[in-house]
């Protein structure tokens, strides 16, 4: 979004203050990680003294809206949360059970965010719809895109064909399909890159999945600009059907092919520039990426489909002309 921003010729002051930053920080919990995010929020409350148009809020700034609203000054202030925390934490995650007291207080937190921004900017239509449904007085819809400087065309496959999973491993993203395809398709190369919540189903993954828990993210480009095929998500819960992840979009600026789950949300994108698969489905997967493997050309005319698709619909240029737009009708 910042970078959307900045290429539209938007002027942004970035406010930050560090929390789960550093070693020593990221297995903080209770009461430690309490206080530290209430000492975060009392800085946050601080004026600046800065001239500014709008205070935007970013993902995941739910607990963010009551310093934000203080600092804007009647300043109209914009929510860009890309997910609802119940709905994430405990449908998708299932971090919490549903009806316990804090899936009942991330909704709380949910109502009373969405009602406080002036704008709630949804990655999706599907995503727009829950967030009016959780008390949003206004929403509108901007892909996500990819950050441009870092993910750039240049796709060209290196033997042998690599199917490239890189996520989180939560149920989202489905990787527990992954491996069932993987185990289904034994003649071809799998490599997954990353860690989660799931990465225990990782131990008995077949030999023809290469693991890599971690990747500077600089460096993720020379993997999707060099494998077979990127894979999108393929989770079943009701929230996979309502977003397009990140590192879809970051494959089709560089260029390489993509298969993903055939859901409501990927058709906001375009589903003539991917392969499309039912979510969960693992031999509709290993059917797909042995497509690919096979066929040159239908990878190389995805390939140039996705970059279209992206340039058109997903680039810094366009995502960043609809952000100021968005910005501008506030004023």
């Amino acid at each position: 979004m910042i970078s959307c921003l900045r290429h539209a010729g938007v002027d942004v002051v970035e406010r930050h203050v560090p929390v789960w930053e550093g070693r020593e920080h990221k297995f903080a919990a209770g009461v430690t990680a309490a206080a530290r995010l209430a000492a975060a929020e009392a800085r946050l409350l601080r004026a600046t003294g800065e001239e500014f148009d709008a205070l935007i809020v970013g993902y995941p700034g739910h607990f963010d809206l009551p310093a934000a609203k203080r600092a804007a000054q009647r300043r109209p202030v914009v929510f860009n949360p890309l997910v609802s925390l119940a709905d994430t934490l405990v449908e998708d995650r299932a971090r919490f059970r549903r009806g316990s007291i804090a899936a009942r207080l991330l909704t709380r937190v949910d109502h009373a965010a969405f009602r406080a921004a002036d704008l709630v900017v949804a990655d999706t239509d599907e995503h727009a719809k829950l967030f009016r449904d959780l008390g949003a007085r206004r929403v509108d819809v901007c892909l996500v895109g990819a950050e441009e400087r870092v993910f750039r065309p240049g796709w060209q496959m290196r033997e042998p064909f690599t199917a490239l999973f890189i996520g989180k491993l939560i149920p989202l993203h489905g990787i527990e399909t992954v491996l069932s395809a993987a185990r289904l398709a034994p003649e071809i190369q799998f490599r997954v890159v990353g860690s989660g919540q799931l990465e225990h189903v990782l131990e008995s993954r077949p030999p023809n999945v290469d693991w890599v828990r971690w990747v500077e993210y600089p460096k993720l480009p020379a993997h999707l600009q060099s494998c077979g095929c990127a894979l999108g998500i393929f989770g079943t819960t009701a929230k996979a059907q309502r977003v397009i992840p990140n590192k879809v979009f970051q494959a089709l600026a560089c260029g390489a092919p993509v298969i993903t789950a055939d859901t409501p949300a990927i058709h906001e994108l375009g589903e003539d520039a991917l392969v499309l698969v039912p979510p969960g489905d693992a031999q509709a997967l290993a059917s797909a990426i042995r497509l690919l493997a096979n066929d040159g050309p239908l990878r190389a005319e995805l390939s140039a489909r996705g970059l279209t698709a992206y340039s058109e619909r997903a680039s810094e240029a366009i995502l960043g002309a609809r952000w100021r737009a968005l910005i501008e009708e506030l004023l």
